[in-house]
């Protein structure tokens, strides 16, 4: 039964296929040409099946492996299968959505932080620095933040651009939602310069961490 519906959703992809998407998305190193509204719109409709997520997965497809990250069942997946599907995951839109929509709402995600956020490769490393991102802003508490920074400090000017991101996402989030570090993470931001002449659209905040923490601190008033 699932493999005649994965062939069926493969062919409902492909025929979503938009090259003028797949122009913008290469920009960014990803290799998909589906619009991601109208996937969502194919997530919708089949709901939540753990199976065809495991099978549309296996497929290599980056298209797939998208949707299997909306239907999937995020706490079905043993904590080395997870380990395994981010190591494959190795454009930026899968990497990034099956760390969001599946791996923080694991039981192995705190496992699996500590595990990554030390590894020698900088895309795996990238993934448990965005884990302990989400724990800098919902559960801080056993974090050692000053240490944090000391890192980001020593090792993110020259960081690979996936894991640069990461560390700056984390120094910026620090900054933003623990006052007492705030002064430091900024200095830090100004010194390193990271980010600072990224493109960025009207009505958007900079990814540069001086600009983007007081912006949101200066929003929370």
């Amino acid at each position: 039964m699932a493999e005649t519906a994965v062939t069926e959703v493969l062919a409902e992809l492909a025929a979503l296929e938009d090259p003028k998407v797949r122009a913008v998305n290469e920009k960014h190193g990803d290799d998909h040409g589906v619009n991601l509204g109208k996937l969502r719109a194919i997530a919708k409709q089949l709901k939540t099946q753990q199976e065809l997520a495991r099978e549309l997965w296996a497929t290599g497809d980056s298209a797939a492996r998208l949707l299997a990250t909306l239907i999937c069942r995020p706490k079905a997946f043993e904590r080395d299968e997870l380990d395994a599907m981010l190591r494959e995951a190795r454009t930026p839109k899968v990497q990034d959505w099956l760390v969001n929509y599946v791996v923080k709402k694991s039981p192995h995600a705190e496992e699996l932080r500590l595990a990554w956020f030390a590894d020698p490769d900088p895309v795996v490393a990238a993934a448990g620095w965005a884990l302990t991102t989400e724990r800098v802003a919902k559960k801080p508490a056993g974090l050692d933040l000053a240490g944090l920074l000391d890192i980001i400090e020593a090792e993110m000017k020259d960081a690979a651009p996936r894991l640069q991101w990461a560390m700056n996402s984390c120094l910026a989030q620090i900054g933003i939602d623990h006052a007492e570090h705030r002064a430091r993470a900024l200095d830090i931001g100004e010194r390193l310069e990271v980010l600072k002449d990224y493109p960025t659209p009207p009505n958007c905040t900079s990814p540069y961490a001086p600009i983007w923490i007081n912006e949101m601190v200066r929003r929370r008033g």
